[in-house]
C-alpha cells in the first residue's frame, strides 16, 4: 500500500515559524488591517517556502467573502507591443497588491455570452479591453459578484468604471503634423483586419478634424497587413503626399512598399505612424511618430484594488491618453 505524502498546514507552518496559526493566515492573505513586524512576514515566508505550502485558493475566497481572481480577458484583435507592455505591467502590479491574474481566451465569445462565460470563474474582478461588454454583460457580472468591471477603449459601458482611450486624439495630432509640414492630400490608412474599427474609425475621425476648413482633403486608404495588400496599394498609389498609417506596424510595411515603388519618402510621401515602436527609429528615412502614453499599470490595479475594497460608488470614468508627436525623417 502506498502511502500518501502528508500534505502541509497552516498549523505547520504556525509550528515551524513560532507563531499563531491567525498570524500565518494574515501574513500569507495579505491582510492589510492587522499589523505584523516585517521580522514575522519573513519568517512566515520563510516556513511556508520550507514546507512546500500553499494557501488554498478557494478556501480563502470563502474567509474573505470573494475571491483574489482578476480575469483579463484575451483581446479579441492581436495586441501590439504598447499596449502588451501595458498589459504586463497591470499584472506585474495586482500581482504585487496579491491578486491572482487568469487571462481568459474567449475566441469566438463575445457581448453577453462572454460575460456569462467570465461569471462562471467568479473573478472579483474584469478588465475589459475594447468594446468585448455591454450593460447587460456589466449586470451579468455583478450579479455574480464581480466587484469591480473595467472597460478599456474608446467608449463608456454604462455600470462599469472606465478607461477612456481618446484615439480621436491619436488622428488630429498625425494629420494636424502632416499639414504644418506642408502636407495638403493626405491619406488615413483603414486596417483591413476585423476588429481594429473600434480604433481606426476614431483616428480617421479625428484627421477630419484637423483638417476641416483647411482645403486640405483626408482620403481613407484600406489596407490589409500584408506584403501582398501593400504591394497593390503602392503599386496603384492615389497621388497623395502624405499618409497617417493607423500605427508604425502598419506604416513600416506602407513605407517599404512605396520605397519599392520608386516613391521617395518623404519627399514624393510623408509617412506617420503611432506607438513609437523601436523598430521605427531604425528605418532609413526614420519613422515619424505619435507617441501615445498609457497610463501606469501601477494606476489600473489600484483602481482596481480600490473598487474592490470601497463597493457601492458611482463607476468612475478616467481619461488616460495622451499623445504628441514626434517628427523623424519621413515627414
Amino acid at each position: 500500500m502506498v502511502q500518501k505524502p502528508n500534505t502541509p498546514t497552516s498549523a505547520d507552518v504556525a509550528r515551524l515559524a513560532g507563531v499563531s496559526r491567525a498570524t500565518v493566515s494574515y501574513v500569507l492573505n495579505n491582510t492589510r488591517s492587522v499589523r505584523i513586524s516585517e521580522p514575522t512576514r519573513r519568517r512566515v515566508h520563510e516556513a511556508a517556502r520550507e514546507l512546500g505550502y500553499v494557501p488554498h485558493a478557494a478556501a480563502r475566497s470563502l474567509r474573505a467573502g470573494h475571491s483574489r481572481t482578476v480575469l483579463m480577458p484575451a483581446p479579441a484583435i492581436p495586441a501590439g507591443p504598447l499596449y502588451s507592455a501595458f498589459l504586463s505591467e497591470v499584472q506585474g502590479a495586482l500581482g504585487r497588491l496579491d491578486y491572482t491574474v487568469v487571462q481568459y481566451g474567449s475566441v469566438g465569445l463575445e457581448g453577453d455570452e462572454a460575460a456569462r462565460a467570465w461569471a462562471e470563474l467568479r473573478p472579483v474582478a474584469v478588465l475589459v479591453p475594447g468594446s468585448g461588454c455591454g450593460p447587460r454583460g456589466v449586470a451579468i457580472l455583478k450579479r455574480s459578484g464581480t466587484r469591480a468591471v473595467v472597460t478599456l477603449g474608446p467608449e463608456r459601458v454604462d455600470g462599469a468604471h472606465a478607461l477612456l482611450m481618446d484615439h480621436e486624439a491619436v488622428g488630429r495630432c498625425a494629420a494636424a503634423h502632416l499639414y504644418e509640414r506642408g502636407r495638403r492630400r493626405i491619406g488615413v490608412v483603414v486596417p483591413a483586419e476585423p476588429g481594429l474599427e473600434p480604433c481606426s474609425r476614431p483616428r480617421v475621425a479625428g484627421a477630419r478634424q484637423a483638417l476641416r476648413g483647411t482645403g486640405a482633403t483626408v482620403t481613407e486608404v484600406p489596407l490589409a497587413y500584408t506584403e501582398q495588400s501593400a504591394a497593390r496599394l503602392a503599386a496603384h498609389w492615389p497621388g497623395l503626399d502624405a499618409v497617417f498609417a493607423y500605427n508604425d506596424e502598419y506604416a513600416m510595411l506602407l513605407m517599404r512598399a512605396l520605397q519599392d515603388e520608386g516613391l521617395r519618402i518623404p519627399e514624393d510621401v510623408a509617412v506617420i505612424g503611432a506607438d513609437d515602436l523601436m523598430l521605427g527609429r531604425l528605418l532609413r528615412p526614420r519613422l515619424s511618430t505619435v507617441r501615445i502614453e498609457l497610463p501606469s499599470g501601477r494606476y489600473l490595479a489600484a483602481l482596481v484594488d480600490r473598487v474592490v475594497r470601497e463597493t457601492g460608488g458611482e463607476p468612475e470614468v478616467h481619461r488616460v491618453l495622451d499623445v504628441s508627436v514626434v517628427p523623424r525623417d519621413s515627414t
